[in-house]
């Protein structure tokens, strides 16, 4: 996984190798070769509606059928949960939660904070993510902050896709391609379905988890950055591994993965409440609601 950082010394020891190699760079242009791959039709990506956890990244969103006042929606990965990462089949549902969220403008500064009220869902299991329902409303935050939420796709990224996975803990965009789709990765007990592979240039790191990929082409996001192979292991914590339809392992040190989330708007009704239950819903349920 991408580390959620946890405590003071982690984020001092962590901290310290990325400040010096990441930080600074955080509005470089991206490479040449995906420069010349963007066409005029991209839209720029910048931090608002991203926000920082305290050891992860996170955003501000809304499905296609969210209104204004509806209480606005924070999503972050399963793994970056405040009580602990859900066990392999585990999942959250309304759990009580106060937790705050730094809220940044376009330009990385931050503007305030956010509050949560619950997490609405939250599961490792088929994918990697958390959903906060906050005491706020969309119009609310768009009044006192000036800010959108982002968007929701709800169609199946493509291959080849610029995407770009806004780190709001770092304040750093990393810019790549889709470089395809995994059928199963593994990572310890976990296991995650249809997982985004990134190009080699998206180099993410511990503290990015939880970060939304966005579709340059779109400006929705297609995504939830969530793990990367680090130490050439395989399927151990921090070292996913791909499983191919016919149960084929791929090690790939140094790539970096993320959890599609175009299916999470068909399990959020009127007023962006959870229903999983709902037609089209595939989230994985909670145990004694299963059929």
């Amino acid at each position: 996984m991408n580390r959620p950082l946890v405590g003071t010394l982690a984020t001092a020891v962590l901290g310290a190798a990325a400040l010096t190699g990441t930080v600074g760079t955080a509005h470089a242009a991206p490479d040449r070769a995906s420069h010349h791959r963007a066409h005029h039709k991209t839209k720029a990506v910048d931090f608002a509606g991203t926000v920082a956890l305290s050891n992860c990244s996170g955003s501000v969103v809304k499905m296609p059928t969210s209104q204004e006042n509806d209480p606005a929606l924070v999503m972050s990965n399963g793994h970056c949960l405040e009580s602990g990462m859900p066990g392999a089949g585990e999942v959250v549902v309304d759990q009580p939660s106060r937790r705050s969220f730094t809220l940044l403008d376009k330009s990385a500064g931050e503007l305030g904070t956010v509050k949560a009220t619950k997490v609405a869902y939250a599961t490792m299991t088929d994918t990697d993510v958390s959903l906060y329902e906050t005491g706020s409303t969309y119009a609310e935050i768009e009044q006192k902050y000036g800010i959108k939420p982002l968007e929701l796709a709800t169609e199946h990224p493509a291959k080849g896709a610029a995407i770009s996975v806004v780190s709001g803990y770092w304040k750093k965009i990393y810019s790549c391609s889709i470089d395809g789709f995994v059928p199963t990765l593994k990572e310890g007990d976990w296991t995650w379905k249809d997982s985004v592979r990134y190009t080699p240039e998206c180099k993410t790191i511990g503290g990015t988890s939880g970060s939304p990929v966005v579709d340059t082409a779109t400006g929705k996001v297609a995504a939830i950055n969530n793990t990367g192979n680090e130490d050439g292991e395989k399927c151990t914590v921090n070292n996913p591994c791909e499983v191919d339809e016919n149960g084929e392992v791929t090690v790939r040190k140094g790539i970096n993965y993320a959890q599609q989330t175009y299916g999470i708007p068909k399990c959020f009704g009127v007023g962006n409440k959870l229903d999983l239950s709902a037609a089209g819903c595939e989230l994985p349920k909670p145990a004694a609601t299963r059929r």
